[in-house]
Formats: structure tokens, C-alpha cells, sequence
């Protein structure tokens, strides 16, 4: 009887991973997920709705379709091109950014403000692209929901559990990323940033910039990068070991300072 238990949950979770397996990463990497795509998006959406009401998106389009064009440039050549990406400009004076489900990317004009050049922002946005790639907030669910509840939205038999994971993704999606999740977005942004034809060093210039203002104790400054996206010497250091081998070509990419600085200085017209 138990060989048989046994038997039955190893073809269990051979279909499970026929049927569910799903690109998080660039090489083909695969992982278990039982939200479908669309799903995924669908909850997204559910995010993207209520973060639209209850903050104030910047009115300023050139800023916007800025923004939009460097992640869209990136997304492209994603491992997830295949969904539609959207981002948007928050104008507070929060040091932040942040990805929902499906492909929703946030960005706040106080992290727009401290950085120098497009290879910096394109790190940003690849950074964030990179985990919904690896389809962390899905993960993050996946975890805090459970197999059953996350089966039965898989094979879509209730539309109020998918509300539920709304509801619960909601509060799940705050909590900080795990290191290794942040190790992964930040190798595989730089692959993605590269390839779309950015400087990967505006990425180590990025962690850097990060990790020198946390240090420099400024209050509150810093408190929600650091509670979403904790910067760290370790950070800088794989992504430095990561572009090691570019060829210099690469690596002498022009780092777009002069365009980004136009954008920047709208920021400061209010």
C-alpha cells in the first residue's frame, strides 16, 4: 500500500511538471508554476487598479513614455516578450520601484531623481522585469496559498479563490524579496539590460549608489529601498563578477547620461 502511495505521487508530480512547468529565466530555466499566464495577469490587473487610485501617477507623458520606452526596449527581449508590459511613473519622493504579477512595473520619481544616466534606469527596469521573468510574485503566492488552493486555480474552478489570492497577494507582495530572489533578478537584469544594448556597468553603478547613501545615514531616505531591495556589498560584487568577461565593447557602451538628464530636470519643475 505504501509503494503504491508512493507510486501515485511520483506520477502526480510528473504531470505536474509537464503541465505546469513554465519559463522563470534565461538558458530555458523551468519551474513549477500552477498560475497560468493569463491568471497571473488577471491578478496583476486586480494590483495595478488599486495602486492607479490610491497614488498619484505622474501627469507628465514625456516622463512616462520615457520611462515606458527604456522598459519596453528591455522586455523585448525578455524571456516572458510574449507578455504586455506596463510602467508607470508614481510621483512621490520615495527612493523605490517595484513589479506585480503579469507584468505591472512601478517606478517613483525620488529614485528617478538620484540616479545619473539611462544605463542606470535601464538596470532599474531590468532588475523588475527580472522578477516577474522569474515569476517571484507568483512564487511568493504559490508558497503563502498552498498546492490545493493553487491547483484549483490552475484548473480554474473558482473565481472567488483567485479574488482571495488578490487579497492575500496583496500583503504577501509588500514583504521584502528574499537574497536569493534579488541575487537573480540582479544577474538576470544584467543580462537583459545588455543584451538590449545598455552599459551593464550602469548596473554596478546602480548597487553602488544604493549602498553608499544607505551607509551614509540619512534618515529615512532610504527606508523603503532598503526594505524592498536591500542594497549590499555582495550585490555589487556578483554583478561585477557577472560582466567580468563582457567584452570591452560592451563595456564602453555610451551610458546615455545627456538624454537622461533632460528627463531628470522635469522632475524638478514642480
Amino acid at each position: 500500500m505504501k509503494k503504491t502511495k508512493i507510486a501515485v505521487l511520483i506520477s502526480l508530480i510528473s504531470i505536474l511538471l509537464l503541465l505546469f512547468c513554465a519559463t522563470t529565466g534565461p538558458g530555458g530555466k523551468k519551474s513549477l508554476i500552477l498560475v497560468s499566464t493569463d491568471q497571473e495577469v488577471s491578478i496583476g490587473q486586480e494590483f495595478s487598479a488599486q495602486i492607479d487610485t490610491t497614488n498619484p501617477i505622474s501627469q507628465d507623458t514625456i516622463v512616462q513614455n520615457y520611462v515606458n520606452d527604456v522598459g519596453q526596449k528591455i522586455a523585448r527581449i525578455s524571456d516572458r516578450a510574449d507578455l504586455d508590459y506596463h510602467f508607470s511613473v508614481i510621483d512621490t519622493p520615495i527612493v523605490n520601484a517595484f513589479a506585480c504579477p503579469g507584468g505591472f512595473i512601478y517606478i517613483y520619481t525620488g529614485l528617478l531623481e538620484i540616479m545619473d544616466n539611462e544605463a542606470q534606469l535601464a538596470g532599474v527596469l531590468a532588475h523588475e522585469i527580472s522578477h516577474v521573468v522569474a515569476r517571484h510574485g507568483v512564487k511568493r503566492l504559490q508558497k503563502a496559498l498552498g498546492l490545493q488552493v493553487l491547483l484549483s486555480i490552475a484548473l480554474g474552478e473558482s473565481s472567488e479563490i483567485t479574488q482571495n489570492a488578490v487579497t492575500l497577494g496583496a500583503v504577501v507582495l509588500l514583504q521584502a524579496h528574499s537574497r536569493e530572489n534579488e541575487f537573480e533578478a540582479d544577474e538576470f537584469g544584467t543580462y537583459y539590460m545588455t543584451n538590449a544594448g545598455y552599459n551593464p556597468e550602469g548596473m554596478v553603478q546602480l548597487q553602488q549608489k544604493f549602498l553608499e547613501l544607505s551607509q551614509g545615514g540619512q534618515p529615512g531616505f532610504f527606508e523603503k529601498i532598503m526594505a524592498t531591495h536591500p542594497p549590499s556589498a555582495e550585490r555589487v560584487k556578483r554583478i561585477e563578477n557577472q560582466i567580468a568577461g563582457y567584452d570591452p565593447e560592451i563595456k564602453n557602451r555610451s551610458f546615455k547620461a545627456e538624454e537622461y538628464q533632460k528627463i531628470k530636470s522635469r522632475l524638478k519643475k514642480d
